[in-house]
């Protein structure tokens, strides 16, 4: 049974111009209804986990909740759920949304790891962005976060940002490395459909950094970061000895896991589902006493395959030759010029893609997927 449980908290102060997750603004009286009806999914969902491993509560901005609602929502789960003792708890939080006795309220319910959102530690980029934080705030978040007794905490950092340069892109991973966070991700950004920052690139009011703008970065990124010891352990990840994320190294082993709260997806017996995305729709179901599940479908072989293939390359560790023979799956056979370009490499009885390849994964996935008849 799964032992990764991952619950939506779906409110914001505001929705930044690049987001394209489920959330809406926050609403006390509605907060509060959505935090009964994760209970109640809870209750209904308890017998199809086991021990938990970890549990994740992302968003959203999860530290936007009362201090009354986390009482509420991790009573449900210690009455439910039976946790590892070691189990990662995570909660993600953004700037701005913090006080350290909420911080301190959290580490009394069980939270060990805080995932904080802040994309930047330059004020015009924040600006283009649009975060509801400065980066003052986001440093001051981070000392309360280090002084409520988070030996565990992590920084979200954003790169490829409309007016991001070189320079201010290395002051900000200086700035994030000298708050001493033991995990750091490190995104590209990527204007998605439907978001106000797509509108505005579209229109040419925002223009993106170009293609060697991107790459510098991704390699200041990791010279940087690197010097400082965090390993590069998946395309955006970078972690202290011993601090990698668990649940995700979850999702990148392609592992089970459970989803609650609206849009959740949940992974299990070869089957994916969705919950619904409608959160009041979500709420209602619940108040029926009914699961409120949108879809479900089993993976067939070939896309069990494209998964394994997809995420296993993501991790710069790579995927083991022997789980790739014993799939039929000889990547390095009929992708030898991958190798001989030095896209992919292989290290020691693994196969996994060069600083050079990760770069343009997306790319070489379509033409490994190709090669293989995917």
């Amino acid at each position: 049974m799964p032992e990764y449980l991952y619950i939506h908290i779906p409110f914001c102060v505001g929705k930044c111009l690049y987001c394209d997750f489920l959330s809406i603004p926050f609403d006390e009286a509605l907060a509060e209804r959505y935090v009964n009806a994760l209970c109640g999914e809870m209750a209904m969902r308890k017998d199809s986990a086991g021990t938990l491993r970890t549990i994740y509560i992302g968003g959203g901005t999860p530290s936007i909740l009362s201090d009354k609602l986390f009482s509420t929502l991790f009573a449900c789960l210690k009455a439910n759920f039976l946790f590892s003792s070691s189990a990662e708890i995570t909660v993600e939080a953004n700037p701005g949304t913090m006080s350290g006795s909420a911080v301190r309220h959290m580490a009394s319910l069980g939270v060990n790891r805080i995932s904080m959102g802040a994309q930047s530690f330059d004020d015009d980029e924040l600006r283009t962005l649009g975060r509801i934080h400065s980066s003052r705030e986001a440093i001051l978040s981070a000392g309360l976060i280090r002084e409520s007794g988070f030996e565990n905490f992590s920084l979200d950092l954003m790169y490829g940002i409309p007016g991001q340069t070189i320079t201010t892109w290395r002051e900000t991973l200086s700035q994030a490395v000298s708050l001493r966070p033991k995990h750091i991700s490190a995104y590209e950004l990527t204007p998605e459909p439907g978001t106000r920052l797509y509108e505005l690139i579209g229109s040419g009011r925002l223009v993106m950094p170009d293609e060697d703008s991107i790459m510098e970065m991704l390699d200041a990124g990791l010279e940087r970061l690197s010097s400082y010891g965090y390993e590069h352990y998946e395309i955006s990840n970078y972690a202290l000895p011993g601090y990698r994320c668990q649940h995700n190294l979850n999702y990148w082993d392609r592992g089970k896991y459970i989803g609650l709260g609206a849009g959740a997806h949940s992974f299990s017996k070869d089957i994916r589902s969705q919950n619904l995305g409608d959160i009041t729709g979500y709420i209602e179901c619940l108040e029926r006493s009914e699961l409120p599940l949108e879809k479900s479908a089993p993976i067939g072989p070939e896309e069990a395959m494209r998964e394994m293939i997809f995420l296993g390359l993501r991790k710069t560790e790579g995927m083991a030759l022997h789980t790739l023979a014993a799939s039929g799956l000889d990547i390095p056979g009929c992708c030898a010029d991958l190798l001989d370009e030095g896209y992919l490499r292989i290290k020691g009885n693994s196969l996994c893609f060069t600083q050079k390849g990760l770069a343009i994964s997306n790319e070489l996935l379509v033409r490994i997927f190709g090669r293989l008849g995917l």
